[in-house]
Parts: structure tokens; sequence; C-alpha cells
């Protein structure tokens, strides 16, 4: 009855991020491990909203003038009674700024997550640890060498390019089919960002018991839909400029609460660990 009334785990992947920061209120002591990944964020995003956000809203202002205008030359060719036409292209002038800009945020907030997970690493980790045992008075580490670490991490960038690229790939094909292709490539866009958005989130605790990226993309999948909804919030959370400075290691901190109360126990019993 609960996972019926719980949308079987939709309602409950989504309210994660809140109970990361309960966690937080809770246990004043974690508060610390969130002050160098706020800094790297601050620095990170000052070079993405002066290189990216800046020129992305002009070259969009630029993209609207130049249809506007394009749209008004036809409309201008038309019979007078089609003159309505020209407040329907001010809609869809507005719409296609606000499509747009949403999908330059998202893009902002996905190149934020990567470099500052990466550079914020050591500190994620270390909060992951502490909300790993606080949830589950135990934290589980296979050692496997500093090199072997490195190693893992760089194929582990690597194959998340290589599922990008393939994907993104196969979805700007699909976008040349008549009507539906770019309603198809849309929702797969979304889609690919947000399962690389919880692989992201999800990988501290992952990583420490050194499962493969083929395992990690299994746990992401065999855990939906909540994880669907876990990382669409997350998704929107770090779109939004200034704020996602904090959200981000909220988002780490909510992605180990959701491995360590929804992933670990089902592991446990199938001896994946």
């Amino acid at each position: 009855m609960l996972k019926i009334l719980g949308l079987f785990g939709l309602v409950n992947g989504a309210t994660y991020p809140l109970r990361a920061v309960g966690i937080f209120l809770r246990n004043r002591e974690l508060l610390p491990y969130l002050i160098m990944p706020i800094v790297i964020n601050f620095l990170v995003g000052i070079i993405l909203y002066i290189s990216l956000l800046l020129f992305g809203f002009d070259l969009i202002k630029d993209i609207v003038a130049i249809l506007t205008i394009q749209i008004d030359k036809v409309i201008n060719d038309l019979p007078t009674w089609l003159g309505f036409l020209e407040y329907l292209a001010v809609i869809l002038g507005w719409l296609l700024k606000l499509f747009l800009s949403v999908a330059l945020l998202i893009v902002n907030g996905f190149l934020m997550l990567q470099f500052g997970v990466i550079l914020g690493a050591p500190w994620y980790g270390q909060l992951s640890e502490k909300l790993e045992e606080i949830r589950r008075g135990k934290v589980t580490n296979i050692e496997i060498g500093i090199v072997r670490d490195i190693s893992r991490a760089i194929l582990y960038e690597i194959k998340k390019l290589l599922l990008g690229i393939v994907v993104g790939i196969g979805l700007f094909l699909i976008n040349f089919v008549p009507i539906i292709g770019t309603l198809i490539t849309s929702i797969g866009g979304i889609t690919l960002t947000a399962t690389i958005i919880c692989l992201d989130f999800f990988d501290s605790v992952l990583e420490r018991r050194k499962f493969t990226f083929r395992d990690k993309l299994k746990i992401v999948f065999s855990s939906l839909p909540a994880s669907g909804s876990f990382s669409l919030i997350a998704l929107g959370l770090i779109s939004i400029p200034l704020l996602n400075l904090v959200t981000i290691p909220i988002c780490v901190a909510s992605g180990t609460l959701f491995v360590c109360d929804r992933v670990l126990d089902k592991l446990e019993l199938n001896n994946f660990e």
C-alpha cells in the first residue's frame, strides 16, 4: 500500500535533497565538509558564468532576433487577413527564447557539476563516508591502491564521455525524423543528462565498493522510478544559477543517502558486496 501511495518510489526519490538538508541540520559536525566544495563550485561557477552564460544569452538573443526578422518578412508577404500570425510569431519567439535559456542553464549546471565533482572529490568522499556511517553504522571501503584508484577514476570519466557521445549521436540522427524526431531527441537528451547526473551523485558510495561502470548503470536503472525522480529534481537544482553553488554538495549527500537507503541492502541480499 505504501509503495502505491509513493508511486513505487517516484515521490520518495524526489525527497532525498530535503532529507540531506535535514541530516545537515541534525548533524552540524558535517557542515565543514561543505565548505571546500562550495568554494570550488564558486570558482568554477565564476569561469562558467563569464565564459558560457554571458556568451550564451547573447547568442540566444541574436538567434531569436534573426528568426523574428525572417518570420516578419514571411508575414508581410501574406494577405492582410493573416496579420494575426504576427502575434503568434511573437509568442513563438518568447517560447524559443525560454526553451534555449533553460537548455543553456541545464548545460551550465551539468558542466559545473562535472568540474566541481572532480575537483572536490576528496571532500565529497569524506562527506559520503560520514553520511554512510551515520545511516548504516559502518563504512565499506575496498582498498586497491592509489594508482588503481586514479586509473579507475580516469576510466570512469572516459566511459561517461563515451556514453554521452554514443547516445548523443543516436539522438542527433533521430532529430531528423519528421514531426516526432525533435520531441524524442529532447526527452532523450534530458534522460541522458539525468542518468549521468545520477551516476555522479551515487558514485561516492558505489566506487568505495569498486563496482564496474556497467554495474553502476544497472543500479541506476534498477532503482527506477525513484532514481528517475531523484535525478530530475537534482538536475533542476543544479541548473539554478548561484543556488547550485550549494545544491551540488547537497545533491552529492542526497545521492549517498539514496544508495544507503534503497540500494545497499538489496545488493547485500544478492551478494553483490
